[in-house]
Formats: structure tokens, sequence, C-alpha cells
């Protein structure tokens, strides 16, 4: 249900997909949800795997994924997250999820969460010296019936020092700060649950999902958060905040 990647290069970057595969086990009966739902973006994040992926490769670096839907349970929010097991997403209600037991909730944590939590800290563990965490997420163009003009959101939380340096160096598209999301809407549980207790530079990518609808595109934005990556990593080193 969680798969890692090894990685043997000199960076310290560990890659992170939390939502890279929509895949619904059997025994779920698909939550309830027509295939349709099941395709779409709620159910994970379009894009991500192939673009984390090919970051790992340019970097040499460890990736870690989910290797289910985030309607089971969406590893970028802790357990006592309502959003980490949605009743609905948007404006889909999800069946399987409506009406879960206080067991039903701990199984599928200790099923799909406590492992992914368990490999991503021996990932790190097994770094040589202090790591980097970079996720990546994808965001659908329109939401709730507006447009969103945002290209790639550069996230943080408490520490923002790896971001600051991103947004030094990161040009060719719209590029905005804790932008379509942000630390008030949850979505930084994995930086603040692996990197804020470390000390570790850290940041979230949000890539609009239009911009890594195919292969190709996915191969070039992968090169150019490479690059970012790379630029403000040494940015950091070099000031002294790594």
């Amino acid at each position: 249900m969680v798969h890692v990647k090894p990685g043997d290069g000199p960076a310290r970057v560990v890659i992170v997909c939390e939502h890279a595969s929509n895949r619904i086990p059997d025994g779920f009966d698909d939550l309830g949800l027509p295939e349709e739902a099941l395709t779409s973006h709620i159910a994970w994040d379009p894009g991500t795997f192939e673009v984390a992926d090919a970051v790992s490769d340019q970097l040499r670096a460890p990736m870690v994924w989910g290797g289910v839907s985030r309607l089971l349970y969406d590893c970028n929010r802790p357990p006592n997250a309502e959003s980490a097991i949605p009743a609905h997403s948007e404006e889909t209600v999800v069946p399987g999820n409506t009406r879960l037991t206080e067991g039903q909730r701990a199984t599928r944590i200790d099923q799909f969460y406590r492992p992914f939590e368990a490999l991503l800290a021996q990932t790190l563990a097994n770094r040589p010296g202090p790591s980097v965490i970079v996720t990546i997420h994808s965001f659908t163009p329109v939401f709730h019936g507006e447009d969103r003009s945002v290209e790639i959101g550069v996230l943080h939380d408490e520490d923002s020092r790896l971001a600051d340096a991103l947004l030094k160096v990161a040009d060719g598209f719209q590029i905005e700060r804790n932008a379509p999301y942000g630390p008030e809407d949850g979505v930084t549980h994995t930086l603040r649950q692996h990197a804020l207790p470390r000390r570790i530079l850290n940041v979230m990518f949000e890539i609009r999902n239009d911009l890594i609808a195919n292969p190709q595109q996915c191969e070039t934005m992968a090169q150019t958060l490479a690059d970012w990556l790379t630029q403000a990593i040494a940015i950091c080193a070099e000031e002294g905040r790594a």
C-alpha cells in the first residue's frame, strides 16, 4: 500500500507523493463510487506520480509514494482529521466513508497511514546527514466553478527557508506562495510531521494538473522542478540556512 524507490545520488532530497494512485483494493466495493469519480482528481492527484518519479530520477533521490486512493485514506492528513477519510469531496458524496465506526476508521489508519508514516520516517533515517523533504501534488484548474490562475504553488508551513529560496529562482510560470492551498487548509501535514520536528529543509509543490497532462509535460515539469530545487538548496547552504 506504500512504496519506496531507493536513490543513491549526492542530493539529500527525499521525494514524497502522497496522492500518487487512485487504486482501491478489493473488498472496499469502490467505496460505492462510479468509475468517473474514481478516475477524477477527487481520487488522486493526476500526473504527480510521473512528475515525482522523474524528479527522483533527475536528482537520484529516494521517493516514497502512496499506493491507494486518498479517498480510502489521505496520507497527507493526521488520523484525527475528518478529511483523512472524507465523507464527501467537493460535490461528490463518498458512500463507503459516510457511516464508518471508530473501529473501521482505526483499521483504515493502521492499514494505510501507519505504514506510510513509518516508511517515510525510515527513509529519512537512512539518509546520510539531514535530508530535504519535497512533496509533490496537483490541483484542478477549475474549483467550484472558478478558474484558478496560479500554475504552481510553493507551499510551506512554519519553516519557509526552502520556499523562500525557490521563489527567488522559480520563473516561467504563474507561481504563488501557499496557493491555491496553504497551512490553514490542513495540507502541510507531511511537512509538519516529518520535517519540522527534524528542522530540515522542506517544501510542497502544487502543480495545476493541465500542465502535467501528458508524458512530455510531466518530464519537462520534472526537469524544471529539479533545476529549481538544486539552485534553491544551494542558496540555503550559501546563506547558512540549510
